[in-house]
């Protein structure tokens, strides 16, 4: 009898842990949200994310949770979930889901890593690199946007993002080393600082190009022989701006 009852236990852990997994897609990220977001978010996973090349469930898991709606501005939160840019503001952007999918997946990004980001504009990257269980520290050069996603972080539980208004071509010395960079702004090459402030081993995800209209995401890994590229696809970012302009 043992045996004949094993198998159907077996069975119905499975289907519980399947419906458990499932609805961390569905549920709401905090009580009371519109369950047209729950909805969108999950729509947004499934069509713009695995429907894609988004494999790491990891990163599925916390796109699916985190409300980008509440990133963007109120006019704005309707298309939260579209697959594209939104305006946030001071002539900047939001990135793409599946953008920022991408560069997050690229990362293999670790829990208890030192991860730097360079252009926090509402807060939404370093929020996912947060749940992913990183040690995040995320420079904005526009004091303003700086200012607001430090307070947008708070208000949702992140507090343990560090927030800095300044340049991000230069990096975060005091910080370093770290594990991976991640640029969210197009340079026309990679800010010799930032590869400096990695550890030995350590990635970098950046768009590189000089054109406003296109740049190749690339990917560096630091390596005391020879850095390794590796250029992954076409894509539109806002320009890096403050030093990298004098260079």
């Amino acid at each position: 009898m043992a045996k004949r009852q094993f198998f159907p236990r077996l069975r119905n852990v499975r289907v519980l842990l399947f419906l458990l997994f499932s609805a961390s897609f569905l549920s709401p990220a905090f009580p009371g949200e519109d369950p047209a977001f729950t909805e969108a978010r999950r729509r947004m996973v499934e069509r713009d994310l695995r429907g894609r090349d988004i494999r790491d469930p990891r990163v599925l898991e916390v796109m699916g949770r985190i409300p980008r709606h509440l990133f963007v501005e109120p006019p704005q939160r309707s298309k939260a979930y579209a697959d594209h840019p939104l305006p946030i503001g001071e002539g900047q952007t939001i990135s793409q889901p599946y953008i920022v999918a991408l560069m997050t997946q690229v990362l293999k990004v670790q829990p208890g890593e030192k991860i730097l980001e360079i252009g926090t504009g509402s807060g939404y990257q370093a929020a996912v690199l947060a749940e992913l269980g990183a040690r995040v520290y995320t420079i904005e050069i526009r004091e303003t946007l700086a200012n607001r996603a430090a307070r947008l972080l708070q208000e949702l539980g992140y507090g343990q993002v560090r927030v800095k208004a300044g340049d991000g071509y230069l990096g975060w010395e005091e910080a370093a080393p770290f594990d991976a960079v991640m640029v969210t702004c197009a340079a026309d090459h990679i800010p010799p600082r930032l590869i400096e402030q990695l550890r030995e081993g350590g990635r970098l995800v950046i768009p590189l190009g000089s054109s406003t209209h296109f740049q190749t995401l690339t990917l560096l890994t630091k390596r005391k022989e020879k850095n390794e590229i590796q250029h992954l696809l076409g894509v539109v970012f806002v320009p890096m701006t403050g030093e990298v302009q004098k260079k």
